[in-house]
């Protein structure tokens, strides 16, 4: 009987002890619980919340360009085609088409796009394509137009890279910044003055230029066979 009651007496500081640990070990699993809760919805709220892209508009493009062209030191851009290349030097008292033509190249928009307007003895154009990722490359980029700049004494000379007008509604002229044309005409197409922002020369490469103002075009002046940019790359 004693040694019953010394037995009995063990056993409970055992069972209390063992349930003291069990009552622990469910304090830190509830714990580990709400941290790993807690650690998941950090994650949540920071992946609900990505950082908003910059994208140009028609409010915010000419202060971004303005900024943009203030310590803008280079002035060249030397663009490969699938014809051969030819380098072009901007003009500095066109700050904004400068500063457009420049930002672009570095962004990488002109690679892949197309000469896909060609007029004999007049001018090629450049800038577009009939791809989807030149139309996605302009969405990321954003959509803006450029007010005109003419007055600055720049005329259209032969190997004169000036900016198109937007097709769209657009009794001021507003610039489409993401297409150009070369003058080819001798010695140049000056009823095309005071309606087009010229904004650089060609220095080198003149040969190339006629060379795709004499390929075979079909409707809409488009070239028959696609004349790409490769590459246009900013001299630094």
């Amino acid at each position: 009987m004693w040694l019953k009651k010394i037995t009995l007496i063990t056993i409970i500081p055992l069972l209390f002890l063992g349930s003291c640990k069990e009552e622990s070990s469910k304090k830190q699993s509830e714990s580990v619980k709400k941290e790993i809760s807690k650690d998941s919805l950090s994650q949540t709220i920071a992946i609900e919340e990505p950082e908003e892209v910059f994208k140009l508009n028609e409010e915010n493009a000419i202060p971004f360009f303005f900024d943009y062209q203030k310590d803008l030191k280079v002035d060249k851009v030397k663009m490969t085609t699938s014809m051969g290349s030819f380098t072009i030097q901007l003009f500095d008292n066109v700050p904004y088409h400068k500063a457009n033509f420049i930002f672009l190249a570095r962004q990488g928009y002109f690679n892949g796009t197309q000469f896909h307007r060609v007029v004999e003895n007049f001018i090629i154009q450049g800038g577009n394509a009939d791809d989807k990722e030149t139309t996605a490359k302009r969405r990321e980029i954003g959509r803006y137009l450029l007010p005109p700049d003419t007055h600055k004494g720049h005329k259209h000379h032969r190997g004169t890279i000036s900016m198109p007008s937007s097709e769209n509604d657009n009794p001021h002229k507003l610039a489409s910044p993401y297409e150009f044309f070369i003058v080819v005409t001798k010695p140049g197409s000056y009823h095309l003055d005071g309606d087009f922002t010229p904004f650089g020369k060609i220095i080198e490469g003149m040969n190339v230029v006629d060379k795709i103002n004499q390929v075979p075009v079909g409707k809409g002046d488009w070239p028959s066979q696609n004349i790409y940019i490769e590459k246009a790359e900013v001299i630094e």
